[in-house]
């Protein structure tokens, strides 16, 4: 009975999420309240008796996966706030861009833009990157709906061929079902559906844009925090794939150096705090990843996402592989990973390498289904789930043509 309760909780925050706009209650207020309220009733429920214990460790747990989010988070955004304030970004563009593009040739070159870029990066950094650069294009809402829809999904499937890019791809990697050279196959089926996207989504768009070819003075010292940020990203990879550094304490140490640059250049005396830099993150976005994560650790503490692997029992491995990329919509992909990865399911290694890219890119088929998603939803005002949902038909398309790909290229190649 408690079980049920509990998932009851969980659907209705899910609810609460697809109803924004209709409620009028923020997202994170919903997801904050009943992810508490959950835990709490756990411990109610145990009543100080034997199970207080695991449910208090697996709290820990949960926590301690959350903090790790948000401290990085804190500082990637910190980055992309000063960056993007200082106007190094739409710099960048001016470079880049030519004065004139047409709207069909910018969405391809925001496609490529992203999914290379989430190759280098992490996808929180990659998405806020990308994101930044197609809102200084100034397009009007219906235009930028289309851009931000690509960028989640070309974000999450470039980073899913590298151990770098994805933790549940480092998670199947470590764990030896697949390695590094088979994971490179997947870049060419995650990038064609990245372009069949990208071409869908050009269908309509007329016109051209006009680049703002505005020029913002930049200063030694934002240069150099520049190259911070770039070093920060490159260092991050080297250091987690060498030495198991986790890209969080990557990240606020480069937040640090960052500090302390800017102060010793004397970025104070323009009256423009370093620090003042935090203020502009948005918050709600941290708090509504908080309230999802708490949901998503109690089901996994009363064993709801192992209950999901009896799908392999029903369906063929291929099969349940595309049911559980779109289950990672809805339900985060690392613990759905790794009850799959405990439940050791006996699957092929084209088998494995086509669950590797459903659980990364089937993310992208809700708003809410991964980071790239939330992070987007936050910066794009007016982009709820349900206007996002409005593109699930070609979200859903471009999921199953690479997801194919994938199966068909790993059996024509490992074969």
């Amino acid at each position: 009975m408690l079980d049920i309760l509990l998932i009851g909780i969980a659907i209705l925050a899910l609810v609460g999420v697809i109803f924004e706009e209709a409620l009028h209650i923020n997202k994170a207020k919903t997801t904050l309240f009943l992810g508490t309220l959950a835990w709490i009733i756990l411990f109610v429920d145990a009543n100080r008796g034997p199970e207080l214990g695991a449910i208090t460790e697996h709290l820990k747990e949960n926590i301690t996966e959350i903090s790790t989010l948000w401290l990085f988070l804190v500082a990637a955004m910190t980055f992309v706030a000063y960056l993007n304030r200082k106007g190094l970004i739409e710099n960048m563009l001016n470079i880049i861009m030519p004065t004139e593009i047409s709207l069909r040739k910018l969405i391809f070159f925001t496609a490529i833009f992203s999914f290379c870029f989430s190759s280098l990066a992490d996808n929180i950094t990659a998405t806020l990157v990308s994101i930044a650069m197609v809102l200084s294009l100034g397009l009007p809402f219906n235009q930028t709906m289309r851009f931000a829809v690509l960028v989640v999904f070309a974000v999450n499937s470039g980073g899913v061929s590298l151990i770098t890019g994805d933790v549940t791809t480092l998670m199947i990697f470590l764990d030896e079902k697949v390695t590094i050279t088979q994971l490179l196959l997947l870049i060419i089926p995650s990038l064609t559906a990245v372009l069949f996207l990208a071409a869908m989504l050009s269908i309509g768009l007329k016109g051209k844009v006009k680049i703002k070819k505005t020029r913002h003075d930049m200063r030694p010292v934002d240069y150099v925090i520049a190259c911070i940020f770039l070093s920060t990203i490159i260092l991050t990879l080297i250091a987690n794939v060498l030495f198991g550094i986790p890209p969080m304490l990557c990240f606020l140490s480069g937040m640090a150096v960052m500090f302390l640059v800017a102060t010793f250049m004397g970025e104070e005396k323009y009256d423009d705090p370093i620090l003042d830099y935090i203020r502009l993150i948005e918050f709600d976005t941290l708090l509504f990843f908080l309230g999802v994560l708490l949901l998503v650790g109690m089901l996994d503490h009363i064993h709801a996402l192992g209950a999901l692997l009896e799908i392999y029992n029903v369906l063929p491995a291929a099969g349940a592989n595309f049911v559980m990329g779109m289950l990672s919509s809805m339900i985060d992909n690392v613990p759905l990973t790794a009850a799959l990865l405990k439940a050791d399911i006996a699957m092929s290694t084209a088998e494995w390498m086509a669950f590797t890219y459903a659980v990364g890119v089937g993310g992208s088929l809700l708003i809410i289904g991964s980071s790239a998603g939330i992070v987007t939803m936050s910066k794009v005002n007016g982009l709820t789930f349900a206007k996002y949902a409005k593109f699930a038909a070609l979200l859903l398309m471009a999921y199953s043509l690479g997801f194919s790909l994938v199966l068909l290229m790993a059996n024509l190649v490992l074969n």
